[in-house]
């Protein structure tokens, strides 16, 4: 199972994009009951996710609305959420060093 680091951070993001809301706690649900040992089985459940450096994977939410950027330490067994935001807001992004900003 998986932690998420921090959960009110995915919290602020379903404030500031409500229609995205219960989309975001799904995968939520989903991913703290998995158990992936890599890259490489995450993809066989979520086809859509990427892979990019520094253990970054982007996740399609709602689709192709939203994109969620996470880091993944499998060996850990956690997950931080980096950024989460539309499909436009994301094409202006570097998802490489993109940041939560916290408030």
């Amino acid at each position: 199972m998986f932690t998420i680091i921090t959960r009110k951070t995915l919290l602020e993001y379903c404030k500031k994009y409500p229609a995205a809301a219960i989309a975001l706690q799904e995968w939520y649900h989903e991913l703290v009951s998995c158990d992936f040992k890599n890259f490489n089985e995450l993809k066989r459940v979520y086809g859509n996710a990427s892979l990019v450096a520094d253990d970054r994977v982007v996740f399609n939410i709602m689709g192709n609305k939203y994109r969620l950027v996470v880091r993944i330490m499998f060996e850990f067994k956690a997950i931080q959420i980096k950024w989460f935001g539309t499909h436009a807001e994301y094409d202006k992004i570097n998802v490489i060093s993109v940041q939560h900003k916290k408030k």
